[in-house]
């Protein structure tokens, strides 16, 4: 018997102040002139704006983002440590070092660079050099490294974006998307916070050369913990941005900019519209009842779901919009069930953007029932199944 997907309305909130941002269009009066952007608020993943968030684009340099990524699994793995040291080959000289003309940590052809160093170049200078040197001296060549970080993405749920090398110079395979390269700094910032001191050192020095941070946004003094700036010719100017202040943590990535003065404007323009527009609200305690979950087969009908957490989202201050929020599960469950089983998805929406999905689980306990029981359910199921 085949499965089914079902929906149940668990919640509607019709009351003011409960309301939630819209996506593609501009959301309470507030617009951005960057063609794809994806906001959300940090801890609890509620989307505060979105706007093309799954198109892809050119990565430039936020494909840096998945190259320390992948370096940073590596050292929690063992493969590597900090004190490594890795060479300079010619390739990396002369395709990301100083005869490049791009960003670089003007790394000494045929020298030997430790991997924290290296690590530092590229957080701070967004350093070519030193992506290729790392994936060189991580995978033997940069192509293998670029593979390696695509099945990174995809282990990690991010089913668009493409790397075809450790640096986001031009190449037609390197895409991304603004929801995926969120999601990539959030897992960042939550699998190795020990690593994100160092998007905000202010600057490094390297072969007797120091260079500033080349994030724009940090000396803008707005909260801003790093990630990385971009440019290509295709998509424009590019940022993908980590925020805490005022008690609230935002991961913002946008492209499509015009030039870096618009690319800096719209960035603290959106970055102030969220912290100011938004408070956060609680929708279902932990352990709450959120809906009941039919059950086929069981000496119950039915049995309650919960999530595992509280379930908090942010909305803005000043909306009159409902929200809805339905829990998704695979028709049917059958008994028996325990209690702890996860069974779907609370999916929280406004009218137009899904906001954040909750995992839910059941909270009590539906042994099998009388073979009546039994034969009674599979009939409805029979029923359901065919109609």
């Amino acid at each position: 018997m085949h499965h089914r997907l079902f929906i149940l309305l668990a919640f509607l909130v019709l009351m003011p102040g409960f309301a939630l941002a819209q996506s593609a269009a501009p959301q309470a009066g507030f617009d951005v002139k960057a063609k794809q952007v994806y906001l959300i608020e940090a801890e609890t993943g509620t989307v505060l704006f979105a706007r093309a968030e799954d198109e892809p684009v050119p990565a430039a340099s936020l494909a840096k983002l998945m190259t320390m990524a992948a370096v940073f699994k590596a050292l929690a793995a063992g493969e590597t440590t900090l004190e490594t040291q890795y060479p300079v080959s010619e390739y990396a000289w002369r395709t990301g070092g100083a005869p490049s003309r791009t960003s670089t940590m003007f790394a000494a052809l045929k020298s030997n660079i430790r991997v924290e160093d290296l690590i530092r170049g590229i957080a701070v200078q967004f350093a070519n050099d030193a992506c290729i040197i790392l994936a060189e001296g991580l995978a033997g060549s940069e192509t293998a490294f670029a593979e390696r970080m695509t099945k990174e993405a995809r282990a990690l749920g991010l089913e668009r974006s493409v790397f075809a090398n450790s640096t986001g110079l031009p190449n037609p395979d390197n895409k991304v998307t603004m929801r995926e390269m969120v999601a990539l700094a959030r897992h960042l910032q939550t699998t190795y916070p020990e690593r994100m001191g160092y998007f905000v050192e202010p600057e490094f020095e390297w072969n007797k050369i120091a260079q500033r941070n080349r994030n724009p946004l940090l000396a803008l003094n707005i909260g801003v913990t790093g990630f990385v700036a971009g440019f290509s010719e295709e998509g424009g100017y590019s940022i993908v941005a980590a925020v805490n202040r005022d008690g609230k943590r935002l991961l913002l990535a946008m492209s499509g900019l015009e030039n870096d003065k618009v690319r800096i404007e719209e960035s603290r323009r959106i970055i102030e519209w969220a912290l100011s527009s938004f408070e956060r609200r609680t929708l279902f305690r932990e352990g709450e009842t959120i809906a009941d979950a039919s059950v086929y087969g069981g000496a119950s009908g039915k049995v309650p779901l919960v999530a595992g957490e509280q379930v908090d989202v942010f909305l803005p201050k000043d909306n009159s919009q409902r929200l809805v929020a339905r829990v998704v599960y695979t028709w049917p469950l059958r008994a028996p069930v325990a209690p702890g089983q996860a069974v779907g998805t609370l999916r929280i929406s406004n009218e137009k953007q899904l906001l954040r999905e909750v995992p839910v689980k059941t909270a009590g306990t539906v042994a099998v029932g009388p073979l009546r029981s039994r034969a009674l359910d599979a009939l409805l199921e029979l029923f359901f199944f065919w109609i």
